[in-house]
Order: structure tokens, then sequence, then C-alpha cells
């Protein structure tokens, strides 16, 4: 047993050493860096370029990888990024690392080439060297890993705790202008911060590497592991995560001593472990309602007051700046028309094989709406909507296949298989702060990706369960317009949801939950009810995937590559029908593009593309396409008003700022909210 649990102290110091960086930059900056694994991976990348491919020794390529790349990184993204991120809203926060999260594997990639790296060597020289310790086999790598985490504890602990800086350290989270007006300077507190923050990244990633190998996949899911230590202690305590990520590690190469070595189950038990401690550290503060809803706000009453209105939300509004009534038709449904025209043509206008791709793109339209539900209009941050897209194309797989149902009808239950499950976690998360909820819904799509997915049924043995199309839409031209179809028929769906009453409730809720409980809105009811609702979408998005795909492959359902999804609807605009459908067609067709007519090294381009555009959120919340969608109603607006100048119509002066429409509801959450608790 000492040589399980020596072993499983190894892991468990590398989950220490990244949820002590996770914390720390949370206690002092207020942001969950959900790209610390992808820096990690960066990291660990260049040092092996050092010093396998460079042929540099080891002190050399660590002191300029972990010691002085690692922390030029975090300052460098400090400036382009982090710093305006301080107080913005979690929402924006959470959805900008994650567009770090996709770009910078890709990023790494086009630098340091696609080579495939089977091992990786750490800290300690070749051969590495072997100790005895009680009779047990010890390396020196993993001499290196416990020194690093006591030195973690220590240090670090003593320099939060018992020294000038750390008390800086933590006032700055608590409000940077009052930090700035004692006399110390907020950005030179946050710069060593973040240099800090992406040294124990590097450090972790160099760490790791011999244990897990370089793919970027295999470092996102042990940050991910490692954020049960971040919960355990709250985001803010640093021995409580080192010493619940120490345990993680024991306890996971204990499970493997006493499960059969041989047994599937065995992998996909160890590896859902991590995500087990998550659950339970949730359940365990969601029933003593012991979850600090504050650790959703940073900054004081000073910061908020001088910060402008509307710069921390994500698409915060539903109306248009400017008056409908002025712009006509045209200003209001030209562009979506135009675009559904574009998309019919499609499949008319290409050939061979990208007809198929044309037809997957409006399946991932329709999926990528339930993101627009979720998050777009009730301003939550869901990371599990592809695991619903899973649950319904599966789903929908499994009937039509092996039991007979037609697949259309097989794809409707399969969006009410997950409806359910959609309302459920909306209910156990809707009162959490939505920090909690992000890693609930990540957690869940985690455990189904490795206990559920996995089962014998929908594998087939790697081969996945092929799925046969209606008779009446057996090609892919034809099944093509069946998928437009059913985006048309969701997207109207959501357009009349928007303008109803739920709507203007689920707009103010979205504004200020505050202001939308003093109108007698229940925040409670209408997120559940948006939850089901983007759950049920997803599903039968899913299921219209799996069929424009003619196989159901739980791989194509990975939780991680629904962060790419969200990256790239983001990028377009999050809470736009018209932008849904855009998305779809970039995320497949992009890279289809870029494989058959550009150099291979382009195809890395979309990823990081969709990654700068998620980053870009913290600048333009409301995405590109709506970007580009206001400019054109502002020229439409200014025409109109030129035409009734000149003609002098009644009420024709007083410019574009004298049209900014409303709701009663959203004027009333504005109200509420600006008044002094």
């Amino acid at each position: 047993m000492l040589q399980y649990v020596i072993a499983g102290l190894v892991l468990g110091g590398i989950y220490a050493i990244a949820s002590a960086g996770l914390v720390i930059t949370y206690v002092s900056s207020g942001i969950l860096n959900f790209s610390f694994g992808a820096l990690a991976y960066f990291v660990a990348r260049f040092y092996y370029y050092l010093h396998t491919q460079q042929n540099w020794g080891i002190p050399y390529a660590a002191l300029l990888s972990i010691l002085v790349a690692g922390p030029a990184l975090g300052v460098l993204l400090y400036f382009m990024l982090f710093r305006f991120l301080r107080l913005s809203s979690p929402l924006v926060k959470v959805v900008a690392t994650l567009g770090l999260l996709v770009a910078i594997p890709a990023l790494s990639t086009l630098i340091f080439g696609t080579q495939a790296i089977s091992s990786a060597p750490g800290l300690a020289p070749q051969p590495v060297r072997v100790f005895n310790f009680i009779g047990v086999a010890v390396t020196l790598d993993q001499v290196i890993v416990y020194a690093c985490v006591v030195a973690t504890v220590v240090v670090g602990s003593a320099v939060l705790r018992y020294t000038d800086v750390g008390l800086k350290v933590r006032a700055l989270v608590d409000s940077p202008a009052m930090t700035a007006l004692s006399g110390t300077s907020p950005s030179a507190v946050s710069i060593g911060v973040w240099a800090v923050s992406t040294f124990f990244a590097g450090l972790a990633g160099v760490l790791a590497a011999p244990i897990i190998g370089l793919d970027s996949g295999n470092f996102t899911l042990l940050i991910a592991a490692a954020f049960a230590a971040v919960i355990a202690a709250r985001f803010r305590s640093l021995p409580i995560a080192v010493i619940v990520g120490l345990a993680m590690g024991v306890v996971t190469s204990l499970i493997q001593r006493y499960l059969p070595p041989s047994s599937n189950w065995t992998t996909e038990v160890v590896d859902a472990v991590p995500f087990m401690f998550i659950a339970l550290f949730l359940i365990y503060n969601l029933i003593r309602r012991d979850l600090d809803r504050d650790s959703d706000r940073v900054g004081g009453a000073l910061d908020r007051a001088i910060t402008p209105q509307g710069a921390t939300r994500l698409a915060g509004s539903t109306s248009s700046s400017l008056d409908a009534r002025r712009v006509g038709l045209i200003g209001k449904f030209g562009g979506p028309g135009l675009l559904i025209v574009v998309a019919a043509l499609l499949p008319i206008l290409v050939q061979g094989f990208w007809v198929g791709l044309v037809a997957q793109a409006f399946a991932y339209g329709i999926i990528f709406l339930s993101f627009t539900l979720v998050t777009g209009e009730g301003g939550m941050i869901w990371l599990c909507q592809i695991t619903f897209a899973g649950v319904g194309g599966l789903t929908a797989s499994q009937l039509a296949t092996n039991h007979g149902w037609p697949i259309l009808a097989a794809i409707v239950v399969g969006g009410l298989v997950a409806l359910p499950m959609g309302l459920l976690i909306g209910f156990l998360t809707i009162r959490l702060g939505d920090l909690y909820v992000a890693l609930v819904t990540l957690t869940f799509g985690l455990l189904m990706e490795n206990l559920v997915f996995t089962i014998g049924i929908f594998t087939n043995g790697g081969l996945g369960v092929n799925v046969v199309r209606p008779s009446f839409a057996v090609t892919d031209h034809a099944f093509a317009y069946v998928c437009l179809v059913a985006f048309a028929i969701l997207a109207l769906f959501i357009l009349n949801l928007r303008r109803s009453t739920t709507g203007l409730a689920l707009n103010a809720v979205r504004w200020s939950p505050p202001g939308a409980r003093t109108l007698g809105i229940s925040v409670v009811q209408m997120k559940i009810i948006v939850a089901g609702l983007g759950a049920m979408v997803a599903g039968i998005g899913g299921g219209f995937l799996v069929a424009a795909q003619t196989s159901a492959q739980p791989a194509n359902f990975a939780t991680f590559l629904g962060v790419v999804w969200l990256a790239a609807l983001v990028t377009i605009g999050i809470r736009s029908n018209a932008a849904a459908l855009v998305a779809g067609l970039s995320f497949t067709m992009l890279p289809a593009l870029a494989l058959a007519y550009l150099p291979s090294w382009t195809g890395q381009l979309p990823p990081i593309l969709f990654g700068l555009g998620a980053i870009g959120v913290a600048k333009f919340p409301d995405g590109s396409l709506e970007q580009l969608g206001e400019m054109f109603r502002r020229w439409l607006y200014e025409r109109a008003d030129r035409r009734s100048s000149s003609s002098g119509a009644p009420g024709s002066g007083g410019g574009v700022a004298g049209h900014v429409l409303q709701t009663p509801s959203v004027m009333a959450a504005h109200i509420v909210e600006e008044v002094p608790s």
C-alpha cells in the first residue's frame, strides 16, 4: 500500500501546485482561470523544445521556460486581457478565459509543430536516479515534486498571511480603488500576481509532462481535476487546496490497487475520481447552504461606482439602441432573412462532400441555439450543452437503429430525454454563484463523458452506431434542407420567446436579479425554464448531427469540445439566432477550407480565431455579427433621419441618442440596482 500512497502523492502534488496557482490568482484578481491547463501545456511544450529538440541542459531550459517564459506570458496576458476583466461579470471572465483555453493549444501547435510526443522529460537528469525509501522505490522526479509542494505551501502561505505583499494582494480583490488610495499601485500588484500564477502553471506543466504526456487535452483534464481542491478551499484557502489536492492523488492511486487492472471500467472510474470529489464538495456545501455567493463579485462600492454602466455585462439587452420603426423592415429582418436565403442556396452551390458538411453545419446551428437560450437569454454559463447534445444524439441513434423508430421521432424523443436533465441541473445550480454553476456543469459533462458515454451500447467497440436518415431525405442535399427547416422552426420559437412576457422577464433577470424580484419576477423559475428549453434544443440538435454524420460517435461529444463550440458562437454573437447559423457554418467549413486549399499549418487558425473571438467578449460582448448588424441599422437610421429632417417631419431632430428604447422591466431593474443597499 505504501507504494501506491507514494505514487499517489506525486499526482496529488501536481494537483496541489495547480490548485495553489488557481487560488492565488482568484484571491488577488477574482478570476478563476479556466485557461490554466493551456498555459501549463504551453510552458511544458516550450521546455521540451529547449531541452529535447534544442539539446539545452535541464537547468538552462527550466530557467528560461519556467522562471522566464511562464511569468512573461502571464504579464503579457495581463496587459492584453486580464486587466480589462477585474470588474467584469463572472460570465465575461469565464468566457474570456475559455477563449484562451481554446486558442493557446492551437497557437502552441502552430509554433512548435504537430510532432506526436510519446514521452517527455521532467526536471531530473536521464537516466532518472532511483532511491529506496522504506523498501519503496522513489525516483528523483518524485522527490522534486514533493519538494515543490512543500515549498509552495510554506512560502505561499507565509507570503499571503504574514507579509506586506500578501496584505496588498488580499486588499486588491476587496477594492482596487481603495488600494490605490492607500498608495499602492493595483496594476503593479496584479502584474506580480499573474507572473506568479503562470509560474505555477509552468511548474505544474513541466512536472506533469512525464506522467500524462505532452497532450493539451490531458493538461486541460488535469487542471479541471484540480478544481476539486479549489472548490474545497472555497477559492481562497491555499493550505486546504494543497491538502485536498494531495488527498485526491492518493485516493486515485489506491483505487487502482483495489480494482481489476485489466478492466475498462477501472480506467473510467479512475479518470472520474477528481470529478466525484468536485460533486461531493458541491453537494456538501449546498446542503449546508455554505457556498460563497459573494465570490461572484469583486471590488467594493467605489469600484462599481466608477465602472461605466454596461461595461461588465455580456449581451445585456434584447432591444436595439436604435428605433426599430425608423430603420424599417430591412433593418429589422433584412440580415437574418438574407442569411436564410444564402444558407438555402448553399446545398445547391456546393458539390461532393461539401454538401454533407453543409448539412452538419445546419445541425451545429441547432445545437448553438441552445447556447443562445442558456447563456444569451438566461445569462448562465453552462459548460455541458455538448453533453445534452450527446444525450439527444445517442438516444436517437439507439431508438432508430436498435428499436426501429423513425429517425425524426427518435430525434424529438432525444430532446425530450435531455429536457428533464436540464431542468434538474438548473434546479440544483440556479441558486449558486455563476462560478459554481460553471464548475457544476463542467463536472456533470465530464462524469457523463467518462461513465455513461463509454458504455458498450454507445461505443460499439469504437465504431459507434450507424444512423439511417428518413426515406425522403437520404441524400446530403435533402437532409441539409431538413436540418435548415428544423433550425428555422427553433429560431422562430426563440424569437417569439424573446418577445413574449417570459422573454421580457428573462431580460430583467439577466440585467438585475434584485430588480427582477422587486417586480415580482421569480428568478429561479425563469432560469429553470430556459435551462430546460436549452437542454431540449441541444438534444434535438445532437440528434440531427448524428443523422447528418450517419453515425453516433460518443467521442464527438467530448466536454471540452463544447468549449470550442461556445467560443465559436461567442465570437459571432451569443444572443443572435442568425449568429448560431453562422457559427455552425464557420465551425464546419473553415477547417475544411483550410485543409483543402491552404497550407497544412493554417488548420490551426480556426480555433485560434474562435479563441480570440471569445477573448474579445471583454471588449465587444455582443459579438462580431451583432456589431456589423448594429452598424448597418445605424446607417439606415441616419439615412432615414436625414430624409425626415429634409422633409420637415415633426420629431425628426434629436439624433440617435433621443431614440433609445428600453422595456419597462429593464428600466426598473436598472433603477433598483442603483439604489444603495
